[in-house]
């Protein structure tokens, strides 16, 4: 199983209950790991040209859709969390001329072509493809939404590396007069697909769901609507000690990837 439609009405109501929360700690400008590993490697597959429309998926409080239109972008956004929408408009009111927030969830296949078919140079989805339960029908939706070579790039936690019961490891060894400490990660489950409960956010409110799929499912999803794979980033915060000879480093915590409508 890699859809969980019967636990769509919690993880929205979850979201709700921590919208307010994300975003008092989000801000303006995000948080570190958006802005090193998610933003600069999400523009560089996106290649934004000015004037370009843009669909930005699971918004959240409108930091990604700022950025866009900051790059020259015309950009509607949605979110199933109204309250995340309130809090994206409150933040985007320089904006709004180049914004179009609405509420809308990401599984409604009818609702999402009201979009606008054909509409949309490319569409991102930072860091939310994990967070919903069914997405068959947003890549099946894409490729009406998508104009022909329209891109859709996403973000999500590397399945490989980061994945329901993954354990990190600390060791430290003297090596060749060295001593070195060495992180490292135990992996038990890949392949199952698996819905679970996680904290992103120290002390949010209530833990949210997260559905973890293998690369696999991802791509032949997309492959199976007719896009094409032309891109991935496997960023990772870049090493800071020269005697960590396998650290954090060498384990990238998300992967991107950028796919073609053809």
């Amino acid at each position: 199983m890699s859809e969980w439609r019967e636990l769509l009405q919690d993880s929205q109501a979850r979201w709700e209950t921590n919208a307010d929360y994300w975003d008092d700690y989000m801000g303006e400008e995000s948080n570190q790991f958006h802005r090193e590993l998610i933003r600069p490697y999400t523009e560089k597959l996106l290649n934004i040209e000015e004037g370009q429309s843009i669909l930005d998926i699971a918004c959240g409080n409108g930091n990604f859709s700022r950025r866009l239109a900051e790059l020259g972008a015309n950009v509607v956004a949605f979110d199933y969390s109204t309250r995340m929408i309130e809090r994206a408009k409150s933040r985007s009111e320089s904006f709004l001329d180049q914004i179009e927030y609405q509420v809308k969830d990401a599984t409604k296949y009818e609702s999402i072509l009201e979009l606008g078919e054909q509409r949309f140079d490319g569409a991102v989805a930072n860091m939310s493809l994990m967070d919903i339960a069914d997405i068959t029908p947003l890549i099946k939706a894409l490729n009406q939404l998508l104009k022909k070579n329209g891109v859709f790039v996403f973000s999500i936690t590397h399945p490989c590396f980061q994945n329901p019961g993954v354990r990190t490891i600390n060791e430290t060894e003297d090596f060749d007069g060295e001593i070195i400490n060495r992180n490292s990660i135990q992996i038990s489950n890949y392949l199952t697909p698996n819905s679970y409960k996680a904290i992103g956010i120290k002390g949010q409110p209530t833990p949210h769901f997260m559905f973890h799929r293998p690369l696999s499912y991802y791509l032949n999803s997309f492959f199976a609507e007719g896009f094409m794979l032309d891109g991935i980033e496997e960023p990772s915060f870049k090493k800071v000690k020269d005697n960590h000879k396998f650290d954090w480093y060498e384990i990238p915590a998300v992967v991107i990837l950028r796919f073609k409508k053809l």
